[in-house]
């Protein structure tokens, strides 16, 4: 008997009608005769309405009292899933993160899975019942609750595919696949059949709000076949899978993350050692660093711009403040009016030329550069947030990609 899991988003199950076209759809697939296991978000804005009410009562709130609260979400979403499925009359039981096995480390607000104990998901599943499971949570080693940071509920269903040997994994959400870029902005943007994962994990953490990037992570080290899909249609979707092997060049996407600002360290001593005592200060607090730019030395000083999330910039911006001494900068500047605008694309690092396209695409729609970042399958480049839009709509003209 093949095991499905599917996962569905906040917006998939945001009101009673679409609880209810979700429940028809888990239906369907177990009247195939497939098992299925089933990880859901919270419904539509219910988290950003939880973070609201905690800032209304201590906007300092303990990172371990927020996931206390934001994990009740997903309860909401499960439950109201299941008794869907009870009226349609199929046998089912929606279960938490933690009474579906999900162990963690012990770090709230972005909790990393460590093991999932598959004992009573399989007793269920051995039952033929439909096994709803509340994405985006788990338990750490002192039985406190935790959250897997936004997006965490892709990063749950992979998991579970991968606990569980599933046969697929379906990732339903509001749009019917990937694209070449977001349809919102782009309107001739094309559905991609299929992608690979290294290109799916570079458009997930450049910006493209379909898959988590954490998600494609787990499902390419652990070989799970991932499929993208619509919840509100039966369109085909988009299949992620192993590598594309190509000659040509082959820009798959276009993304736009507007997620980010910049900081500045400006007029830091020029001697080694410096830039890691920076970055080290950073990671200790669990902050990602992206775009990184060091200005050639001069006079003895020199200049040094890095990227991180907007959520984290008061907190980056604490932590340069208070080892100011160590850091010695003459002056920190920093802009949240920046957007990210990437290319992905397998086959770029083996064709010159694929950089001066997107460049001039740029220069033709008057367009600055900022900073740029290079690897072998995407190149980044931060432009102004108001010309984001433009940005990304003439590199995918540019390079065709309609077509």
């Amino acid at each position: 008997m093949r095991l499905v899991v599917q996962k569905y988003g906040g917006s998939s199950v945001r009101d009673k009608e679409r609880v209810m076209n979700v429940a028809r759809r888990i239906v369907e697939a177990y009247d195939a005769g497939n098992n299925v296991v089933v990880a859901v978000s919270a419904q539509g804005d219910t988290t950003d309405e939880l973070i609201e009410k905690a800032k209304e009562i201590n906007a300092s709130a303990s990172k371990r009292e927020m996931d206390m609260l934001l994990s009740t979400g997903e309860q909401i979403s499960i439950a109201l899933l299941a008794m869907a499925i009870e009226k349609i009359g199929r046998p089912v039981i929606s279960l938490t993160g933690w009474q579906a096995g999900f162990k963690t480390d012990a770090t709230f607000g972005n909790a990393r899975i460590k093991r999932i104990d598959t004992e009573r998901l399989k007793g269920e599943l051995d039952k033929r019942k439909i096994v709803i499971v509340a994405g985006f949570q788990g338990l750490n080693k002192n039985d406190d609750i935790t959250t897997l940071g936004r997006g965490g509920s892709d990063t749950s269903a992979v998991a579970l595919a991968a606990a569980l040997g599933a046969d697929i994994c379906e990732i339903y959400t509001d749009v019917d696949g990937v694209y070449t870029a977001d349809p919102r902005i782009v309107k001739n943007a094309k559905k991609l059949k299929d992608i690979s994962y290294d290109e799916m994990l570079e458009l997930a953490s450049l910006g493209a709000n379909v898959l988590h990037n954490r998600s494609v992570e787990m499902a390419k080290k652990y070989n799970v076949n991932l499929a993208v899909k619509s919840s509100l249609n039966n369109n085909e979707g988009t299949f992620v899978k192993g590598e594309n092997k190509v000659e040509k060049m082959l820009v798959r996407g276009v993304t736009r993350d507007n997620d980010v600002a910049r900081i500045s360290l400006c007029g830091v001593e020029d001697t080694p050692g410096k830039a890691f005592t920076v970055f080290s200060l950073v990671s200790k607090e669990n902050i990602s660093v992206d775009l990184i730019l060091q200005s050639i030395g001069r006079d003895g000083k020199k200049d040094i711009s890095f990227t991180v999330k907007e959520d984290d910039l008061e907190s980056v911006l604490k932590i340069l403040e208070n080892n100011s001494d160590i850091i010695g900068a003459e002056d920190v500047k920093f802009s949240k009016d920046i957007s990210k605008v990437s290319i992905v694309g397998a086959g770029m690092v083996t064709n010159p030329g694929v950089a001066t396209k997107m460049f001039e695409a740029l220069y033709n729609v008057h367009i600055n550069i900022a900073m740029i970042s290079t690897s072998e399958i995407k190149i980044s480049v931060l432009v102004d947030k108001k010309d984001a839009e433009r940005a990304v709509n003439a590199i995918h003209d540019a390079f065709l990609l309609e077509n």
